[in-house]
């Protein structure tokens, strides 16, 4: 029953402000965050810690500035989800603007597949959205939402438009995907268990990280490019970015290169998020676990 209202719900809201005009959806969309930013005390108290750890030289106010931007850049980004349906590959470019497609291509062009190398910065949902409506769909790794209901809405959503879902596990089609010159795109700032991540630097502190994109370029030499969607307030739109291919660390010794480059990815996740602090998704117990001996942060 739990799961059926849920999903309810959601479609009722993804009706709703769908049916607005561009800037009333996202007007909608911001409301709607920010009526979850007053109730859910629990988020602003994850959120607040998170900044403390990563920006101890900011003042509270800062910080509390920053975490009202990241509720309006969630807002924003819940309006354009409810738009899927009427993008179009002639409309979206009133949305969705490239900035460095030529890294794309080139990487692209090595017929070896392209590893996105991106997180929860901007509006992630919209990033392969946008990109098979301009023609060039991927894969997105994708982990099942425990509400089936909901998790069937997420992949029809995502794949509206030539994108495929993969599970995060199933490591045998991410390497035929690169053996076939594909792209796959991974979010890979979130929390891991000890078991399924190794221990990176993350703003000054310990993370337990995904090693899945170090593992996949080392083993098919597919290039990494990071790719992002931020809000440009200028504009009024956003910027698709990809930057060049990554150098990748290589020696004689893979574990030591796995770790190495899951923290040259992880080093340009938080460049990334220290350029945009309001719109990364600091509301993540990101630093859950913990080393062996260490304190808990929340």
């Amino acid at each position: 029953m739990r799961y059926r209202l849920e999903y309810a719900l959601a479609w009722a809201l993804l009706k709703l402000v769908g049916a607005l005009p561009r800037s009333f959806a996202r007007a909608a969309g911001i409301s709607i965050a920010w009526l979850v930013y007053l109730l859910h005390r629990k988020l602003r108290r994850v959120g607040m810690r998170n900044l403390e750890l990563a920006f101890p030289e900011k003042s509270l106010g800062e910080r509390k500035k920053i975490l009202h931007g990241v509720f309006t850049s969630l807002g924003r980004h819940v309006g354009e989800v409810c738009l899927f349906p009427r993008y179009s590959r002639e409309n979206v470019t009133e949305t969705v603007v490239y900035e460095g497609f030529e890294n794309y291509e080139r990487a692209l062009a090595r017929h070896k597949g392209v590893l996105f190398l991106t997180g929860h910065l901007g509006a992630w949902e919209l990033s392969a959205f946008a990109h098979s409506l301009y023609g060039h769909p991927l894969n997105v790794v994708m982990r099942p939402l425990d509400n089936p209901y909901l998790d069937r809405l997420a992949r029809r959503y995502r794949t509206m438009h030539g994108n495929k879902v993969v599970d995060k596990d199933f490591a045998r089609g991410l390497i035929a995907a690169m053996h076939k010159g594909e792209t796959v795109g991974v979010l890979m700032d979130t929390n891991m268990i000890v078991s399924q991540g190794v221990f990176v630097d993350f703003f000054g502190y310990k993370a337990s990280t995904a090693t899945g994109v170090a593992r996949l370029a080392l083993k098919t030499d597919a290039a990494v490019i990071p790719g992002f969607t931020v809000w440009d307030p200028v504009l009024q739109k956003y910027r698709l970015r990809f930057d060049p291919a990554v150098k990748l660390i290589r020696t004689k010794d893979r574990d030591a290169d796995i770790i190495s480059n899951t923290q040259l990815f992880t080093n340009i996740l938080e460049d990334y998020i220290r350029r945009f602090p309001d719109q990364w998704l600091w509301v993540h117990r990101r630093w859950k676990t913990r080393p062996r001996g260490e304190k808990d942060l929340y």
